[in-house]
């Protein structure tokens, strides 16, 4: 039994990346996330660990850049535009072959957008965001406890697949404070970091290391189809191993509802109001983004059940449900234009999930 601390989510990130082991944060200052840079000033200079408030969010991921090539871990946290400004960056990671992790606490958009909560980040995340051909773990947390286990899993997964990962939070559970057991998950085994830049004397063959994102124009892979097909080896094994969700109330359900963070919440209370009236509601909550759970959905699909996404934004986890049922069920939302006030500071509440529910069930 850990350490118990009543903590709000960006807070507990903090705690998580430290009981992983994270060594150096870089980061620059954005609403709604703020909490997470201030925690690591404060704490990080105290344990030894290295704190550098950057320039901007461009400096902070190629800070992160050169520290991930040197082999330690370590990460930088940002909200959504700064998120964008991150991109070139993060798909030369991905080429690189850097493990690194990535904060998003999500705001709302598009451009500069009020600085309250929403979930309009979901495409960019899960697509990669940046240019050519890769894909980040995207971890998606639902409570206070979760941004800090799933941070210290995200540590573990980067240095397993050699690439950056990501944790999306929104602002409710980036601001949430609830009861966490602050306790060391330990993962097994990972690979030496044999590749890391850290001398040529610190490292028993003596050679100098080189780290790089134009793999087949420096000897790393024999040429570029070589490099492509390594980066899809490792997007399949990621595909394949890492796909994490929870199935609440899923075995007799007709309908089920999709979602992930502050609106899974909602979206269980509303399933839970169903059950009470004696509708067989169930949820199927996101943990990771990507890999999404096609195939579950898919089953779901064929054995008749309708489907209700809850997010935060226009409608994006829904374009990845509807691909999953290949047209053969119903597919409904309920989105930001469904909030309780028409303002930034509007949520999406159980009530108005559950008379979706009562319309479609």
């Amino acid at each position: 039994m850990g350490e118990r601390m009543f903590i709000e989510g960006n807070v507990a990130i903090g705690w998580g990346a430290a009981a992983a082991g994270c060594q150096a944060f870089f980061g620059y200052p954005i609403t709604p996330q703020n909490e997470i840079t201030e925690w690591f000033a404060r704490e990080f200079p105290k344990m030894g660990r290295i704190f550098v408030q950057s320039q901007s969010e461009l400096g902070s991921i190629n800070m992160l850049y050169g520290a991930a090539a040197t082999g330690i871990r370590a990460m930088t946290s940002t909200s959504s535009p700064g998120w964008s400004l991150m991109q070139e960056t993060v798909s030369d990671m991905a080429n690189a072959e850097l493990p690194c992790v990535i904060i998003n606490v999500q705001r709302g958009g598009p451009g500069g957008g009020p600085i309250r909560h929403a979930q309009q980040d979901y495409l960019q995340c899960t697509r990669g965001g940046g240019h050519g051909d890769y894909r980040n773990i995207v971890l998606v947390p639902a409570s206070a406890q979760e941004c800090f286990d799933l941070v210290q899993l995200a540590f573990y997964l980067a240095d397993k697949y050699r690439n950056p990962v990501v944790v999306m939070s929104d602002a409710i559970i980036g601001r949430l404070r609830e009861t966490v057991e602050v306790e060391r998950i330990e993962f097994g085994p990972l690979p030496d970091k044999d590749w890391a830049v850290k001398g040529k004397a610190n490292h028993k063959d003596g050679r100098r290391r080189l780290v790089e994102h134009s793999g087949d124009l420096f000897g790393r892979y024999p040429s570029y189809v070589a490099l492509l097909q390594n980066l899809q080896q490792k997007i399949k094994q990621m595909q394949e191993a890492e796909l994490r969700y929870e199935a609440y109330k899923t075995e007799d359900a007709k309908l089920i509802l999709v979602a992930y963070g502050y609106t899974a919440r909602v979206a269980k209370e509303a399933v839970n109001m169903a059950r009470a009236e004696g509708i067989k509601a169930g949820l199927i909550r996101l943990i990771t983004a990507w890999p999404f759970p096609y195939q579950i959905i898919r089953d779901k699909a064929y054995q008749g059940g309708k489907f209700l996404v809850v997010e935060d934004c226009l409608g994006q986890v829904v374009e990845d449900v509807q691909s999953a049922v290949e047209g053969r069920t119903e597919v409904h939302l309920v989105s930001i234009l469904d909030r309780h006030i028409p303002t930034d500071g509007g949520m999406i509440l159980p009530d108005k999930v559950f008379g979706k529910i009562k319309q479609i069930q």
